[in-house]
Protein backbone atom coordinates (compact mmCIF):
# COMPACT_ATOMS: atom_id res chain seq x y z
CA UNK A 1 0.00 0.00 0.00
CA UNK A 2 2.74 2.48 0.97
CA UNK A 3 4.69 1.61 -2.18
CA UNK A 4 1.78 2.75 -4.36
CA UNK A 5 1.15 5.79 -2.14
CA UNK A 6 4.80 6.76 -2.65
CA UNK A 7 4.35 6.60 -6.42
CA UNK A 8 1.11 8.60 -6.17
CA UNK A 9 2.88 11.25 -4.10
CA UNK A 10 5.74 11.47 -6.60
CA UNK A 11 3.40 11.82 -9.59
CA UNK A 12 1.35 14.45 -7.75
CA UNK A 13 4.53 16.32 -6.88
CA UNK A 14 5.75 16.19 -10.47
CA UNK A 15 2.40 17.33 -11.84
CA UNK A 16 1.82 20.23 -9.49
CA UNK A 17 5.40 21.59 -9.50
CA UNK A 18 5.28 22.22 -13.26
CA UNK A 19 2.35 24.64 -13.04
CA UNK A 20 1.67 26.13 -9.62
CA UNK A 21 5.14 27.60 -8.76
CA UNK A 22 5.30 29.38 -12.12
CA UNK A 23 1.81 30.84 -11.70
CA UNK A 24 2.67 31.97 -8.17
CA UNK A 25 5.89 33.59 -9.39
CA UNK A 26 3.98 35.39 -12.12
CA UNK A 27 1.47 36.69 -9.57
CA UNK A 28 4.14 37.90 -7.14
CA UNK A 29 6.25 39.55 -9.86
CA UNK A 30 3.21 40.84 -11.79
CA UNK A 31 4.29 39.24 -15.07
CA UNK A 32 2.43 37.02 -17.52
CA UNK A 33 5.13 35.38 -19.61
CA UNK A 34 6.71 31.92 -19.78
CA UNK A 35 9.62 30.59 -21.80
CA UNK A 36 9.06 28.17 -24.67
CA UNK A 37 10.94 25.38 -22.86
CA UNK A 38 9.05 26.09 -19.66
CA UNK A 39 5.75 25.82 -21.48
CA UNK A 40 6.73 22.46 -23.01
CA UNK A 41 7.77 21.11 -19.61
CA UNK A 42 4.31 21.66 -18.13
CA UNK A 43 3.15 18.95 -19.66
CA UNK A 44 -6.01 -1.10 3.54
CA UNK A 45 -4.95 -3.86 1.15
CA UNK A 46 -2.32 -6.66 1.32
CA UNK A 47 -0.53 -5.80 -1.91
CA UNK A 48 2.59 -7.77 -1.02
CA UNK A 49 0.57 -10.90 -0.27
CA UNK A 50 -1.93 -10.69 -3.11
CA UNK A 51 0.24 -9.29 -5.88
CA UNK A 52 3.89 -9.87 -5.01
CA UNK A 53 6.67 -7.29 -5.08
CA UNK A 54 7.53 -7.94 -8.74
CA UNK A 55 3.95 -7.32 -9.89
CA UNK A 56 3.79 -4.14 -7.78
CA UNK A 57 6.98 -2.84 -9.41
CA UNK A 58 5.67 -3.72 -12.87
CA UNK A 59 2.38 -1.88 -12.21
CA UNK A 60 4.20 1.21 -10.98
CA UNK A 61 6.63 1.10 -13.92
CA UNK A 62 3.73 0.77 -16.37
CA UNK A 63 1.99 3.79 -14.82
CA UNK A 64 5.15 5.90 -15.06
CA UNK A 65 5.89 4.74 -18.62
CA UNK A 66 2.34 5.43 -19.82
CA UNK A 67 2.37 8.88 -18.21
CA UNK A 68 5.73 9.73 -19.77
CA UNK A 69 4.66 8.49 -23.21
CA UNK A 70 1.37 10.39 -22.95
CA UNK A 71 3.16 13.64 -22.05
CA UNK A 72 5.80 13.12 -24.75
CA UNK A 73 3.22 12.54 -27.50
CA UNK A 74 1.21 15.62 -26.57
CA UNK A 75 4.29 17.83 -26.16
CA UNK A 76 5.83 16.78 -29.47
CA UNK A 77 2.51 17.03 -31.29
CA UNK A 78 1.43 20.36 -29.82
CA UNK A 79 4.72 22.18 -30.27
CA UNK A 80 5.06 21.04 -33.87
CA UNK A 81 2.03 23.17 -34.77
CA UNK A 82 2.55 26.63 -36.27
CA UNK A 83 1.22 29.30 -33.92
CA UNK A 84 -0.09 32.30 -35.82
CA UNK A 85 -2.64 33.73 -33.37
CA UNK A 86 -0.06 35.30 -31.08
CA UNK A 87 1.51 33.73 -28.01
CA UNK A 88 -0.79 34.86 -25.17
CA UNK A 89 -2.70 32.13 -23.32
CA UNK A 90 -5.79 32.84 -21.21
CA UNK A 91 -4.67 30.30 -18.62
CA UNK A 92 -2.25 30.02 -15.69
CA UNK A 93 -0.32 27.15 -17.33
CA UNK A 94 0.29 25.78 -20.82
CA UNK A 95 -2.91 23.82 -21.25
CA UNK A 96 -3.24 22.03 -24.59
CA UNK A 97 -6.70 23.38 -25.64
CA UNK A 98 -5.46 26.92 -25.03
CA UNK A 99 -2.40 26.29 -27.22
CA UNK A 100 -4.55 24.81 -30.00
CA UNK A 101 -6.56 28.06 -30.11
CA UNK A 102 -3.40 29.82 -31.27
CA UNK A 103 -2.85 27.50 -34.24
CA UNK A 104 -4.19 28.39 -37.68
CA UNK A 105 -3.07 25.14 -39.32
CA UNK A 106 -5.40 22.23 -40.07
CA UNK A 107 -2.75 19.93 -38.57
CA UNK A 108 -4.22 20.75 -35.16
CA UNK A 109 -6.85 18.09 -35.95
CA UNK A 110 -4.12 15.49 -35.37
CA UNK A 111 -3.69 16.70 -31.80
CA UNK A 112 -7.45 16.99 -31.40
CA UNK A 113 -7.94 13.33 -32.28
CA UNK A 114 -5.15 12.41 -29.89
CA UNK A 115 -6.99 14.30 -27.15
CA UNK A 116 -10.25 12.48 -27.93
CA UNK A 117 -8.46 9.11 -27.85
CA UNK A 118 -6.82 10.04 -24.54
CA UNK A 119 -10.13 11.01 -22.96
CA UNK A 120 -11.69 7.74 -24.14
CA UNK A 121 -8.77 5.83 -22.62
CA UNK A 122 -9.16 7.69 -19.33
CA UNK A 123 -12.87 6.92 -19.36
CA UNK A 124 -12.15 3.20 -19.79
CA UNK A 125 -9.71 3.38 -16.86
CA UNK A 126 -12.36 5.14 -14.78
CA UNK A 127 -14.92 2.45 -15.60
CA UNK A 128 -12.43 -0.23 -14.52
CA UNK A 129 -11.84 1.66 -11.26
CA UNK A 130 -15.59 1.84 -10.62
CA UNK A 131 -15.97 -1.89 -11.32
CA UNK A 132 -13.11 -2.58 -8.90
CA UNK A 133 -14.77 -0.48 -6.22
CA UNK A 134 -18.07 -2.28 -6.73
CA UNK A 135 -16.26 -5.50 -5.90
CA UNK A 136 -14.59 -3.82 -2.91
CA UNK A 137 -17.89 -2.49 -1.60
CA UNK A 138 -19.50 -5.91 -1.96
CA UNK A 139 -16.69 -7.33 0.17
CA UNK A 140 -16.97 -4.49 2.68
CA UNK A 141 -20.70 -5.05 3.13
CA UNK A 142 -19.92 -8.60 4.22
CA UNK A 143 -17.79 -7.33 7.11
CA UNK A 144 -19.73 -8.21 10.28
CA UNK A 145 -18.48 -5.22 12.28
CA UNK A 146 -20.18 -1.88 11.66
CA UNK A 147 -17.01 -0.09 12.71
CA UNK A 148 -15.01 -2.10 10.20
CA UNK A 149 -17.44 -1.25 7.40
CA UNK A 150 -17.33 2.44 8.32
CA UNK A 151 -13.53 2.47 8.32
CA UNK A 152 -13.36 0.76 4.92
CA UNK A 153 -15.89 3.14 3.36
CA UNK A 154 -14.11 6.15 4.89
CA UNK A 155 -10.90 5.00 3.18
CA UNK A 156 -12.38 4.17 -0.24
CA UNK A 157 -14.94 6.91 -0.85
CA UNK A 158 -12.53 9.93 -0.71
CA UNK A 159 -10.26 8.25 -3.24
CA UNK A 160 -13.17 7.50 -5.55
CA UNK A 161 -14.35 11.11 -5.18
CA UNK A 162 -10.93 12.47 -6.21
CA UNK A 163 -10.74 10.12 -9.21
CA UNK A 164 -14.24 11.18 -10.26
CA UNK A 165 -13.28 14.85 -9.92
CA UNK A 166 -10.18 14.44 -12.10
CA UNK A 167 -11.98 12.42 -14.76
CA UNK A 168 -15.06 14.64 -15.02
CA UNK A 169 -13.34 18.03 -14.93
CA UNK A 170 -10.44 16.90 -17.14
CA UNK A 171 -12.81 15.49 -19.76
CA UNK A 172 -14.91 18.67 -19.63
CA UNK A 173 -11.84 20.88 -20.02
CA UNK A 174 -10.61 19.03 -23.10
CA UNK A 175 -13.90 18.17 -24.81
CA UNK A 176 -16.19 21.11 -24.05
CA UNK A 177 -17.45 23.04 -27.08
CA UNK A 178 -15.85 26.41 -27.75
CA UNK A 179 -19.27 28.08 -27.51
CA UNK A 180 -19.33 27.69 -23.71
CA UNK A 181 -15.66 28.46 -23.18
CA UNK A 182 -14.69 31.50 -21.14
CA UNK A 183 -11.48 32.51 -19.32
CA UNK A 184 -13.05 32.30 -15.87
CA UNK A 185 -14.68 28.90 -16.54
CA UNK A 186 -11.47 27.50 -18.04
CA UNK A 187 -9.51 28.69 -15.01
CA UNK A 188 -11.88 27.11 -12.47
CA UNK A 189 -12.03 23.78 -14.32
CA UNK A 190 -8.24 23.65 -14.74
CA UNK A 191 -7.68 24.27 -11.04
CA UNK A 192 -10.16 21.50 -10.18
CA UNK A 193 -8.32 18.82 -12.16
CA UNK A 194 -4.71 20.00 -11.90
CA UNK A 195 -4.32 21.58 -8.45
CA UNK A 196 -7.04 20.25 -6.13
CA UNK A 197 -6.29 16.47 -6.41
CA UNK A 198 -2.55 16.72 -5.61
CA UNK A 199 -3.41 19.06 -2.75
CA UNK A 200 -6.03 16.83 -1.11
CA UNK A 201 -4.35 13.44 -1.70
CA UNK A 202 -1.89 13.89 1.20
CA UNK A 203 -4.83 14.69 3.49
CA UNK A 204 -6.83 11.71 2.31
CA UNK A 205 -4.05 9.15 2.61
CA UNK A 206 -1.88 10.41 5.46
CA UNK A 207 -4.19 11.91 8.07
CA UNK A 208 -6.06 8.61 8.37
CA UNK A 209 -2.87 7.00 9.66
CA UNK A 210 -2.88 7.11 13.47
CA UNK A 211 0.92 7.27 13.71
CA UNK A 212 1.05 10.25 11.35
CA UNK A 213 -1.74 11.94 13.28
CA UNK A 214 0.17 11.47 16.52
CA UNK A 215 3.41 12.77 14.98
CA UNK A 216 1.64 15.81 13.51
CA UNK A 217 -0.03 16.52 16.86
CA UNK A 218 3.32 16.33 18.67
CA UNK A 219 4.90 18.62 16.08
CA UNK A 220 2.16 21.24 16.46
CA UNK A 221 2.17 20.98 20.25
CA UNK A 222 5.96 21.34 20.38
CA UNK A 223 5.84 24.36 18.11
CA UNK A 224 3.32 26.21 20.27
CA UNK A 225 5.20 25.30 23.45
CA UNK A 226 8.35 26.88 22.02
CA UNK A 227 6.39 30.00 21.18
Amino acid sequence: MYFFLLNLALTDLGAITTTVPKSMANSLRDIRDISYAGCAAQRPLHYETLLGSRVCVHLAAAAWACGFLYALLHTANTFSLPLCQGNALEQFFCEIPQILKLSCSTSYLRELWLLVASVCLFFVCFVLIVVSYVQIFRAVLRIPSQQGRHKAFATCLPHLAVVSLVTSTGSFAYLKPSSISSPSLDLVVSVLYSVVPPAVNPLIYSLRNQELKAALSQLITGYFQKQ
